[in-house]
Parts: C-alpha cells; sequence; structure tokens
C-alpha cells in the first residue's frame, strides 16, 4: 500500500509530505482548491505523461516520490527482484521533469527506464479518474476490462501467438501460390549465395587463430631477431648477465661467512639466477621454433583476402558472415516449405485448428466471467437508484476471429429505456453512465489484487440518498483495499475512515495549494461546510456531527 507522498514544486504545490494510511479516506476541499492535483502528482510518479506545465512557476524542476509497503504486493515485489531492484519490503519510486522537458524515473534509487517504472507501477495503483465512465463506451476498453477481470492475460498472450502464427504460415501459402515465379528466383539467389558461403568454409575461431598467426609469420624475423639478441645478452654474449648474476652470488655467499645478512641477499640472486635459467630454457626453444617461412605466409594473406573479398561480395564484415549464412539457410528452409504446396496446406490447417482450440477455451471462459460481471454489477446498479436496471456483457461472435479471440466484447443495460437490452452508448444518460461506471468500477477493483484504489470524483451527478450508498460501497471496498476518493459530497467524505482537506492561498502573491489532515473536530467543520455552503450554523454543524456519528 502507499506509505508517503512527497510532491515540489508540481504545479500549485511548493513542498508537500502526506503520510498515508490504510482503510477508505477522501480528500476534499472548495472548487479549484486543486484537489486533483495529488491524484495527478501521483498518476505521475507511476509512469504518466511528463510535461514542462507540471513544474510550479518560476522553479526549475518538479519532483514527486512515493513510498510503498510491498507486504500485500508481491506482484511488484517479484517484478523488482527480476530487475535486480530489491530492497525487502519496501519500494521508494520518484520521478522528476524539469524545464527542458526531460523526464527521469527512479526505483529504490537506481535509474530506470519508463517502461520499467510503469511495470511495477501497474501493480501498485490503480487510477479511476472522474471521466472514466467516457472510455467504458469503447469496445476495446471493455474487452479489456472484462479479460482482466477474469484473469485471462496468459490465455490472451497464447491466442495472440496462435493468431500470428496461423496467419503467418497462411502468408506463407498465399505467396507461394500467387508469386512462385518470385520465389524461384530468390531461392536460385540465396542457394547461390549459400554455397559461396559453404564453400569459404569460414568460421570465427578460425578467423581468430589466422590473424593471430598471420601477425607472427609477418613478424618473424623481427622475432627471431629479438628471441637471438635476448640470448646473447642473458647466456652467450661475453658480458652475459646470466654468468654476472651467478658470480655475484657466489661472492656474496663466500662473505656471508662474515656477515650473515649477506646470506639473504645471496638467496634472492639464487633465486633470481634460476628464474634466468628458466627464462633463457623458454627462449632457446622459441628461437628454434621461429622461423621464416614465406610460403605460409603467402597462404595465410591469400586466406585473409578471400575471407575479406567474400565480405566486400556481401556488403558484410567477416564476423558477420556465419550469421549471415544462418539466415539465409533459415529463409532458404522456408522457402523449401513454400515451395510445397500440400505441405503449407496442412501447416496452415494445423495453425488454424491450434488457434481455434486456444480461442474456443477463451470464449468459455470469457462466457463465464460475463455471466458473473453481469449478476455483480447489477446488484450494485440496484443500490444507485438504477433500480430496475440490469447489466450484461455480451459476447458478438466474429466469423474470421482475432488476435483477441473469436467475439467483441459489448456492455449492454436493460431495464432503464424499455425492457431491450441495448449498447450501454446507446441508453444511459450522463447521470446514469456515471453510477454504471462507479458500479463496474468498484464490482471489479474488488476482484483486483492492486492493493491502492484512487477515485478521482466519480460520484459527480450523485446526490441524496445515492451518496449515502457511494460512501458505504467505497468504506466496505476500504476494508480490502486502501482507498482514497477525491470528492465533492458529504455523504461520501463523512462515511471515511480518514479525512484531508485541501486548502488554496496566495500569501506572497503566488497561488498554492496544500493539504491538511483533519481530526475529528475539523471534519465537522469541513462537513458542515460541504452540507451547507458559505454560512455555516449551528444545525448544519450538528447535521455534520450526525452524519460522522453514523458511519
Amino acid at each position: 500500500m502507499l506509505r508517503r507522498l512527497t510532491i515540489r514544486d508540481f504545479v500549485l504545490v511548493d513542498r508537500l509530505e502526506l503520510e498515508f494510511n490504510p482503510g477508505f479516506g477522501t480528500l476534499t476541499g472548495e472548487t479549484g482548491a486543486g484537489k486533483s492535483i495529488l491524484v495527478d502528482a501521483l498518476a505521475f510518479a507511476l509512469g504518466e505523461r511528463a510535461d514542462v506545465g507540471l513544474i510550479r512557476s518560476g522553479c526549475e524542476r518538479a519532483e514527486v516520490a512515493a513510498e510503498f509497503d510491498l507486504a500485500g504486493s508481491p506482484e511488484a515485489a517479484a517484478c523488482l527482484r527480476q530487475q535486480d531492484l530489491d530492497s525487502g519490503d519496501g519500494l521508494l519510486l520518484r520521478r522528476v521533469v524539469d524545464t527542458n522537458g526531460r523526464s527521469r524515473a527512479y526505483l529504490n534509487g537506481s535509474p530506470v527506464t519508463l517502461a520499467q517504472l510503469r511495470e511495477v507501477a501497474e501493480s501498485l495503483v490503480d487510477i479511476h479518474g472522474q471521466h472514466a465512465h467516457q472510455s467504458l463506451l469503447r469496445g476495446d476498453a471493455q474487452r479489456a476490462l472484462l479479460d482482466s477481470h477474469a484473469r485471462l492475460g496468459s490465455l490472451l498472450d497464447e491466442v495472440a501467438a496462435a493468431w500470428r502464427r496461423w496467419r503467418e504460415i497462411r502468408g506463407l501459402l498465399d505467396a507461394a501460390a500467387g508469386g512462385a515465379q518470385a520465389l524461384a528466383q530468390e531461392r536460385e539467389q540465396l542457394e547461390w549465395q549459400v554455397r559461396e558461403l559453404e564453400t569459404l568454409g569460414f568460421s570465427p575461431a578460425e578467423w581468430d587463430a589466422l590473424n593471430i598467426e598471420h601477425k607472427r609469420l609477418a613478424h618473424s624475423a623481427s622475432l627471431v631477431e629479438g628471441a637471438r639478441f635476448s640470448l646473447d645478452l642473458l647466456a652467450e654474449g661475453d658480458a652475459a648477465c646470466e654468468q654476472l648474476v651467478d658470480t655475484v652470488a657466489r661472492r656474496l655467499d663466500s662473505l656471508a661467512e662474515y656477515d650473515p645478512a649477506l646470506a639473504e641477499v645471496a638467496a634472492l640472486l639464487q633465486s633470481a639466477q634460476t628464474e634466468l635459467a628458466e627464462a633463457v630454457s623458454a627462449l632457446r626453444r622459441y628461437a628454434d621454433r621461429v622461423d621464416l617461412d614465406p610460403q605460409r605466409l603467402g597462404e595465410a594473406e591469400r586466406r585473409i583476402e578471400a575471407v575479406h573479398g567474400c565480405a566486400r561480395k556481401f556488403r558484410s564484415t567477416p564476423e558477420d558472415l556465419p550469421a549471415l549464412l544462418e539466415r539465409w539457410q533459415a529463409r532458404l528452409a522456408v522457402l523449401g516449405e513454400s515451395a510445397d504446396i500440400g505441405a503449407l496446406e496442412a501447416r496452415v490447417a494445423a495453425a488454424r485448428k491450434q488457434y481455434e482450440a486456444l480461442a474456443k477455451d477463451l470464449s468459455k471462459r470469457r462466457g463465464k466471467a460475463a455471466d458473473a460481471l453481469g449478476l455483480d454489477v447489477s446488484r450494485v446498479m440496484q443500490q444507485l437508484a438504477l433500480g430496475g436496471g440490469r447489466f450484461e456483457v455480451g459476447l458478438v461472435p466474429v466469423e474470421a476471429g482475432s488476435a483477441h479471440g473469436q467475439e467483441l466484447v459489448e456492455f449492454r443495460i436493460a431495464g432503464l429505456a424499455g425492457s431491450e437490452s441495448r449498447a450501454l452508448a446507446k441508453v444511459a444518460s450522463g447521470g446514469e453512465l456515471s453510477r454504471i461506471s462507479l458500479a463496474i468500477q468498484v464490482v471489479t477493483s474488488q476482484a483486483a489484487s492492486v492493493p491502492t484504489l484512487i477515485f478521482d470524483e466519480v460520484d459527480v451527478g450523485i446526490g441524496g440518498g445515492v451518496a449515502e450508498v457511494v460512501g458505504r460501497l467505497l468504506r466496505e471496498l476500504g476494508c480490502e483495499r486502501q482507498v482514497l476518493c477525491v470528492t465533492h459530497l458529504p455523504q461520501v467524505a463523512a462515511r471515511a475512515n480518514w479525512q484531508w482537506q485541501v486548502i488554496k492561498s496566495a500569501p506572497d502573491g503566488q497561488l498554492r495549494s496544500r493539504v491538511v489532515a483533519l481530526d475529528d473536530a475539523a471534519r465537522v467543520e469541513e462537513i458542515a461546510r460541504m452540507l451547507g455552503g458559505v454560512e455555516i450554523t449551528a444545525i448544519t454543524r450538528q447535521h455534520a456531527s450526525e452524519m460522522l456519528a453514523g458511519s
């Protein structure tokens, strides 16, 4: 769950640090005070689009940091371990944007990409905006919501992969049937190119060894001369250092009889003499082995030129020739299969059968989830003054299928504008749509594994007894999740376990928003303000106290 949120120079906020509590909390305040800025700041920290307009006027950058307890977030913890960013049961997530538009993200102090940030964040917080119902009018959003609610992610991936395989093989069959001549020409050229590389018989190991050998052969005269020169100085010349070291060692050894301190020096020289003798022996062996071989040097140079010539011919480098050969061989194998129309038709049939089997399983699971979601949302709708309304999830077959399965998902409503079931977009009014959206969000959030839920004024257009029901539903949800709701309804705010108030002021001529945690007495005042407007009376305060007591 979310433990702490720190905001610096974000829109109207200069400095703000908030400690979050478990359960259900509300954020209230005057219209225009900046209640949604808190949600926007959190969304920015979780990976939403960065913009220089988020930076407070006159500042160089905006920064938001969110601290989470991962005890109830196994998915986020596993994701962090995969990225080597694990730090126990906690997570510090930080995002910065500067006036140049550059955005940076950090997880537990380590810089990460925006994709890495979002991958972790999506299992931590779910934000429902006040316009969330608009996306529910789109078929793709409806399908995604149903599939997410039913947790069909892995099966969806299998269906999509099977669809792509079927399409790919069917494309080969179509190409083979309609472009036999072009395929034959491509195959002929590939065969010639593969023969060239196979005849070359090139391998990376051989190339490395060949270059080392060529360097040695090309400098063999210098190597022999250097070895002989070194032997002359070390052992074979008139003033060979091997003999000189031996003389000094023996002289010091004899003098050690008079002063034992020289014994250690003599021993060191004797050790050096032994190592010199080994070095001389190794040099002699090397000098005997290295000789001038112009014929072998010519062979190596011709081999190197052949490899370079082949690489130039195919616009490649010697190091890339093996990979090039592998790609051409793979393509030839594919073209070989393409030439066999019967085999391709069999492969297409097998791929289609596999796709249809997976898609059928997906349809079955979707159908079961659609029925359950319809019943659950319909039950909540009755509590939101939508009596008689019934929510349904329709599955419309798609004959050809798609990467998403063999049906479209359509949210429908019956009983509000006649008994006939019709698409959600064609039935509900703005107020009804807002309440239906809230019912869907409450139901789907209860099944989600995300520990923190944010509702940003999703109760717009709701009042009276319905608002009390909304407050009760969110409070019940807060028993299982951490819930924060930005609201203008006193009936919702009174149901919260804790409450914050957003206050806007301009002490130095610059507008600023700040958040105040309300105690019991302050909550009475704030609920009274939400109930009574500008003038707060004793009766309004009494009503506010009764609402809080009844929660």
